[in-house]
């Protein structure tokens, strides 16, 4: 599964894998794809610093990248007590009533969360990327379409190659004016922040759109026949992210929360703004539901609706209340029906790429006689 791209990064499959955890994301490499190791919960740089020294411990010596959480306009002076104070009251009440409905425990005394949603912050992703241009990174990535001019410039100065999400053909051309190296065109299916178009239509026309830049196809893609379908399309690799969550080396800290993956539908899961107040793909939940009721208060924007509901998704998870308990995820968990290994998911990959690739030879065979 090579392509231009993966040939360039050194890489024997073109798999970008997309995740939270270190364990994963090194999990990727080894098996010949790309692992992106998702900044965005690093708040505190030694963290940052401690898991990538583990992943160049356990790589074997295998590229890898980085994604992070950056606005293209910058805004001065902001700190995170001054978004806390824009969250109103009405908002902070409706967050206790939820818990409190669903008999959600308090933390201990003394005891908070430990994470919060800061990384949408620029001052935050960029101690991150201080961090990270330490460490021989060969991508890196944004999730909010393309990071400002300087930090661009900073990465291609290191030799590292740059790579935006886009939702439409539109983004894309504005990553291409950018200098962006790499797109990544993220559909409807995808799971996280998501678009209106979905991939078998998005894919073309962000190839279109950015020629010769290369294309990575994201959303709803979870096999080897899904991936030769988006090469076909003019892709020059996927980019996976969901499919991770119910590997063996992904550290959920719920057990709850697999076995709802794993038991979850592909109609499961719902667009809502409930987690970082963009629209996000995740499962749908009492939670989301109570979000987006139009009775409600409704989601903030971000990033005050994720610094507003932080603590109580942290307390959630670690009391595994069932009808509160989601991930962002996307449409692919319907196929998500059993824990594997990273590995074990590659040859699944690679094996159902080939299967396709070759049924696609025989037909264009049988139409040539």
């Amino acid at each position: 599964m090579q392509t231009e791209l993966s040939n360039r990064l050194g890489v024997e499959h073109a798999v970008f894998g997309f995740t939270p955890f270190p364990a994963v994301a090194a999990a990727i490499s080894r098996a010949g794809g790309f692992g992106v190791l998702g900044a965005v919960r690093y708040t505190a740089p030694d963290d940052l610093k401690r898991d990538l020294d583990w992943i160049e411990a356990h790589v074997g010596g295998r590229p890898y990248g980085l994604d992070v959480v950056m606005p293209a306009k910058k805004v001065e002076g902001v700190t995170e007590a001054d978004v806390e104070a824009m969250i109103p009251d009405r908002h902070r009440r409706f967050v206790e009533d939820t818990l409190a409905e669903y008999g959600v425990p308090e933390f201990p005394e003394g005891e908070a969360s430990g994470w919060r949603i800061t990384g949408w912050m620029e001052q935050v992703a960029r101690t991150q990327l201080d961090v990270a241009f330490d460490y021989p990174i060969r991508l890196l990535a944004n999730a909010l379409g393309s990071p400002p001019a300087d930090v661009v410039a900073r990465a291609h100065e290191r030799g590292v190659l740059v790579a935006a999400l886009a939702g439409s053909a539109r983004h894309a051309r504005k990553h291409k004016a950018a200098g962006i190296d790499v797109v990544v065109a993220q559909g409807y299916e995808a799971g996280g922040h998501t678009g209106e178009i979905a991939t078998m239509v998005l894919t073309p026309e962000v190839v279109d759109a950015v020629d010769p830049l290369p294309v990575l196809a994201a959303g709803g893609i979870g096999s080897g026949r899904q991936a030769a379908a988006a090469l076909a399309l003019g892709a020059q690799g996927v980019w996976l992210g969901s499919v991770w969550l119910t590997t063996t080396e992904a550290d959920l800290t719920s057990p709850g929360l697999t076995r709802k993956l794993l038991a979850a539908g592909s109609g499961d899961t719902v667009r809502s703004r409930a987690l970082t107040g963009k629209p996000a793909r995740q499962l749908r939940t009492a939670w989301t539901d109570a979000w987006d009721d139009p009775e409600g208060p409704g989601a903030l924007p971000m990033p005050l609706q994720g610094l507003l509901v932080a603590d109580a998704v942290s307390r959630i998870q670690r009391y595994e209340v069932e009808p509160l308990l989601g991930t962002p995820v996307g449409q692919i968990v319907g196929r998500m029906t059993s824990e594997r290994s990273v590995q074990a998911v590659f040859d699944d990959l690679t094996r159902g790429f080939e299967e396709a690739v070759d049924r696609v030879n025989r037909i264009a065979g049988r139409s040539g006689t």
